[in-house]
C-alpha cells in the first residue's frame, strides 16, 4: 500500500498480483481510505448509500478485472475535494465494451450498467506508464453537507412528534 498527498488530492495504491481475494482486499481497501477521509462514519442515509455505492462499484470493477484481464494489478483511489476517482488497471489491451442486451433477471453482465447508473464518470485509457494494458476508472461524489442537511431537515418536517 502507498498512500501520497499532492495538494488537495490524496491518493492510495495497493499492488495486486492474480484474483484470488482481490474483490475483499480491495473493498476492505477502500473502506479504511474513506474512513481515513471522512466518509465514514456515515451519518445520513444518504451517505451510507454512498458509501455502499462505492463498495459496490469498487467490486464490480475489480471483478471484471478478474474476469475479463487476467485480473487486476493495482487498486488506486484519488480522493480530492468531493470526488472520489476509483483506477483498476489490468494487463489487458481490450477495453470495456457493452455486451450483447440481456434480461436483467440473469445473473453476470451487468458492470456497465452499474457504471452508468451509480458512477458520476467512467471510462478507460491506455497506461500512463506505457505499459500493457488499461486503466478503467469510475468517479463518484460525495454527498454534500448541504443535501444531507436538507435531508435531515425534510425528515424532521416529516416525523411525528
Amino acid at each position: 500500500m502507498t498512500t501520497t498527498g499532492a495538494g488537495h488530492e490524496q491518493v492510495r495504491r495497493l499492488a495486486l498480483r492474480g484474483t484470488s481475494g482481490a474483490v475483499t482486499r480491495c473493498r476492505d481497501f477502500t473502506t479504511v481510505a474513506l474512513a481515513d477521509w471522512g466518509w465514514l462514519p456515515a451519518a445520513t442515509p444518504e451517505a451510507r448509500e454512498q458509501v455502499e455505492d462505492v463498495l459496490l462499484l469498487v467490486s464490480e470493477v475489480v471483478t471484471n478485472a478478474c474476469l475479463h484481464a487476467g485480473g487486476p494489478e493495482e487498486l488506486v483511489l484519488r480522493h480530492g475535494g468531493e470526488r472520489l476517482r476509483i483506477e483498476v488497471s489490468d494487463a489487458s489491451p481490450e477495453h470495456p465494451h457493452a455486451q450483447a442486451p440481456r434480461s436483467p433477471a440473469l445473473p453476470g453482465g451487468h458492470g456497465l450498467m452499474i457504471f452508468d447508473r451509480l458512477a458520476r464518470s467512467w471510462g478507460s485509457e491506455a497506461r500512463p506508464d506505457r505499459a500493457r494494458g488499461k486503466v478503467v476508472w469510475v468517479e463518484v461524489t460525495r454527498p454534500s453537507e448541504q443535501n444531507s442537511d436538507r435531508a435531515r431537515s425534510a425528515r424532521r418536517r416529516s416525523s411525528p412528534l
